[in-house]
């Protein structure tokens, strides 16, 4: 099946449009611009750039994605924004492309669900099954990982890493990395807990997340250095999947330090 396009929109030379894809009225579609299979672009969408959407995501109107990167270095080098497939792109969101200093791609995994007005920045690295609700804002070179999601309004600074199943509140403002599992609220936003919910919906058993909470609680209520009580948790609970992805996010090395529990949290 041939690719259909609304008499109004603008389909420049050069894009590709796989089987399938929907063009609706007064969208632009840029030259280098690839489009997979059965993708949606409802009506006044602007895709411009080197920006590939993967199949079956589904762009709803005046979201714009591919521009170039908000950042004064950028010299307008070919930089990129993949979008993985099945996601759901709300109105007016806005995906911007990588600059060459950080890699030069922006990527957005698979089955992402990103609410109205929310702007994905330069070299930001999103992972599958997020949900950014609306008017989350994320700065450059922020990753986040599988599952996790952002509430609405929250602001995240440049380069926090957000953990995979990691929560971030609504109006939240984080400048720290959240660990994975963790939920983060608050202005400025301190590690609240574990996203319990997130846990219980995904399925994790009921003795892992006990477990989960009390090498939570060793990490960041006992005596010693971080790094003396990450050993020691460790040491206790390291035959537990997601106590060591939290060990191994903790001891990787990130542009921001670790977000921890506010007072009396």
């Amino acid at each position: 099946m041939s690719a259909t396009i609304h008499p109004t929109a603008i389909v420049e030379d050069g894009a590709t449009l796989a089987a399938g894809v929907s063009i609706g009225p007064f969208c632009r579609v840029g030259a280098d611009v690839r489009l997979g299979e059965g993708v949606v672009l409802e009506s006044h969408v602007v895709v411009e750039g080197h920006t590939t959407i993967g199949a079956r995501t589904r762009v709803h109107p005046f979201a714009c994605l591919g521009g170039p990167p908000q950042d004064y270095k950028y010299d307008g080098s070919p930089t990129r924004l993949v979008v993985g497939s099945d996601c759901t792109i709300r109105e007016a969101v806005t995906m911007h492309r990588g600059t060459p200093q950080g890699g030069g791609e922006t990527r957005v995994g698979d089955r992402c669900f990103i609410l109205a007005y929310a702007h994905v920045a330069h070299d930001n690295r999103i992972g599958h099954d997020v949900v950014l609700t609306n008017t989350a804002m994320l700065g450059g070179h922020v990753t986040i990982g599988d599952y996790a999601i952002v509430g609405g309004g929250a602001g995240i600074h440049q380069f926090v890493r957000i953990g995979a199943y990691a929560f971030v509140g609504g109006l939240a403002a984080v400048e720290h990395d959240v660990i994975p599992y963790g939920m983060a609220i608050g202005n400025r936003a301190d590690l609240a807990g574990l996203n319990l919910v997130g846990l219980k919906r995904r399925g994790v058993p009921r003795e892992a997340i006990h477990a989960l909470r009390r090498a939570y609680r060793a990490l960041f209520e006992g005596a010693g250095t971080l790094a003396e009580r990450a050993d020691a948790v460790e040491a206790q609970y390291g035959e537990i999947a997601q106590v060591r992805e939290i060990l191994d996010f903790v001891r990787s090395a990130g542009r921001r330090s670790i977000m921890t529990p506010g007072a009396g949290a």
